[in-house]
């Protein structure tokens, strides 16, 4: 039941984030508004059954300085079927505020849900897009490359200890070689958080996914995964499909 009304209280949010995002937006220019759906579905996970099998994304700008981003994993405990009692559930809900229009700062607010008692979080922070920075713009556009840090610098919790993370997020498209082809990832580092002896001080969860559009908006995948707060098999191996639709 727990797995339930978290997955209701996300779709709520979400659908309040929408709302109030659109009143802002209304003042923007209508002809900037874009955004994605972005589904990726892994039916072979290679090293450990306990992870995710369903992500999806989600991305809207609004046309003025507002955006929205959410990511929603869905996973399996070990040896468990796909089904809710048996599942974990993991979701991001972000809100970002650019400081002016050309700026590549950005405020940023992100509510996090999960499976589970006692570990909800959310957190607060600044935004750098490295790729829209002045004087490093022309070299990541050589690059073909979009990379961002996300500083979450304040964190609400139900830890006693101040817990603060740094978010790196990439993506290298590849036009030389072939449109179709992308590598992008993430890097999510938590820093002071309290954990058993057993984990590793600053322990980092990331990604690291190959696509290629096979057709339209489908593309296959293949991607490589590491969760150091997986004691037994914190590297994975996936493979799936993506669907992504843009507007």
């Amino acid at each position: 039941m727990r797995f339930v009304s978290k997955i209701c209280i996300s779709t709520l949010l979400l659908a309040s984030l929408f709302v109030s995002a659109s009143h802002v937006a209304k003042a923007a220019d209508a002809s900037k508004f874009s955004g994605f759906i972005d589904a990726n579905l892994y039916p072979y996970l290679a090293n450990t059954g306990s992870d995710n099998f369903l992500s999806v994304l989600t991305g809207v700008n609004f046309g003025g300085r507002l955006s929205y981003f959410s990511l929603t994993n869905f996973g399996n405990f070990k040896g468990g079927g796909i089904t809710p009692d048996r599942n974990t559930f993991y979701t991001e809900q972000n809100l970002r505020w650019r400081l002016s229009q050309k700026s590549p700062l950005e405020l940023t607010a992100q509510l996090n849900f999960r499976s589970g008692a006692l570990n909800d979080r959310h957190r607060f922070g600044i935004r750098l897009r490295l790729n829209d920075t002045a004087g490093l713009k022309p070299f990541f556009q050589q690059l073909n490359l979009v990379y961002s840090i996300n500083w979450h610098a304040a964190q609400i919790d139900h830890e006693d200890a101040y817990v603060w993370q740094l978010e790196h997020v990439f993506k290298f498209t590849f036009p030389s070689l072939s449109e179709r082809l992308y590598l992008a990832g993430f890097a999510d580092h938590t820093f002071n958080q309290n954990l058993p002896e057993s984990f590793p001080k600053s322990p980092i969860v990331g990604e690291l996914q190959v696509g290629y559009r096979l057709f339209d908006k489908m593309f296959a995948i293949a991607e490589y995964r590491v969760n150091q707060y997986r004691r037994g098999d914190v590297n994975n191996f996936a493979l799936g499909v993506e669907y992504r639709v843009t507007w």
